[in-house]
């Protein structure tokens, strides 16, 4: 990783020390001046991604994040006999090394509520409602594969074990509209095909081999939750993250909150009750599951040996 950081001139030396005396340091720049806003130097590090956890937190030690800035940016390829040393000598694998930093800032944006989180859940969720409907299981696969809801998920994970409040508010807030949202648009685009005559009640106790799994929460929705929590949160921290798509596959969420609007729409309570009970196992399922995840890699990741040394933290 290359950390980008913006340094107050009082507080160069140290910085051009914490880095120089990393052995996960590839290349080092120091560029005296060429900070304009805010004024300062401008430090540039190529890094091992096993180091760059410990030399974010140093920098928040001094406070650069106050008074300066600190950029993180994902070298694809580092081609020289410096960056491969940086990386032999770091402790751990660079794989399996967590940023939490860059965790906690990737999540806190991936979970606002924002205008294309809607569209993304709602559209979703109408494609879910075409699946039950035709009671075709590509089109669940599509829907699931589309969803957004799990980076709201994700960041409730990061927040409750950071102890972020308002990233814990947002992400919720993202959950519950997002969802209502697109169960309500879902319900009236079903009240509309009614409507039509495409359709009629009759269509809740129609057999549906594909699809039926909606509605049928037991404990494979369980284990089903738990495995996508876990491969989701592992996508998310590793440098792997090939894997994420794949996760989404895996999991009910959208096609149990689209259930929802078909059963709202068409007046199928005990239909809606499954639906419901399917959407919210797993939701719970992948919350806790993640925050395992999380915490577990945090314990296991605080017994590397640490190759930054400590610093003392500069109060504001």
């Amino acid at each position: 990783m290359q950390l980008r950081v913006t340094v107050p001139a009082d507080r160069t030396e140290q910085v051009r020390d914490l880095f120089a005396d990393d052995p996960g340091t590839a290349h080092l720049a120091v560029l005296p001046g060429a900070s304009v806003t805010p004024a300062g130097d401008l430090v540039l590090a190529d890094v091992a991604r096993e180091s760059a956890d410990a030399l974010v937190s140093a920098l928040r030690d001094l406070g650069i994040d106050r008074d300066g800035g600190i950029a993180m940016v994902v070298v694809d390829a580092a081609v020289s006999s410096a960056a491969r040393r940086a990386e032999d000598r770091a402790p751990g694998d660079g794989a399996d090394a967590v940023v939490w930093e860059q965790v906690v800032r990737t999540t806190d944006a991936d979970s606002s509520l924002s205008v294309s989180y809607l569209a993304f859940l709602t559209i979703a969720t109408l494609l879910a409602a075409v699946a039950i409907i035709n009671d075709s299981a590509i089109l669940v696969i599509g829907a699931m594969v589309l969803g957004p809801e799990f980076a709201p998920l994700a960041a409730l994970a990061v927040a409750v074990l950071h102890r972020r409040p308002s990233i814990a508010r947002q992400a919720g807030v993202s959950l519950v509209a997002g969802f209502l949202v697109a169960i309500a648009v879902t319900a009236l685009a079903v009240l509309a095909g009614r409507g039509l005559g495409w359709f009629g009640p009759e269509l809740l106790t129609a057999e549906r081999p594909e699809t039926g799994f909606i509605t049928s929460p037991d404990r494979w929705s369980v284990v089903v939750a738990v495995l996508a929590g876990v491969a989701g949160v592992l996508s998310l921290t590793s440098a792997k993250s090939g894997a994420l798509v794949g996760v989404f596959i895996s999991v009910t969420t959208v096609p149990a909150a689209a259930d929802m609007g078909v059963a709202i729409a068409l007046g199928g309570g005990p239909e809606f009750t499954r639906a419901a009970t399917q959407l919210g196992i797993n939701l719970v399922g992948i919350l806790l599951a993640a925050l395992a995840t999380l915490a577990l890699q945090r314990a296991v990741w605080r017994r590397v040996p640490r190759t930054v040394p400590k610093v003392e933290r500069v109060r504001a």
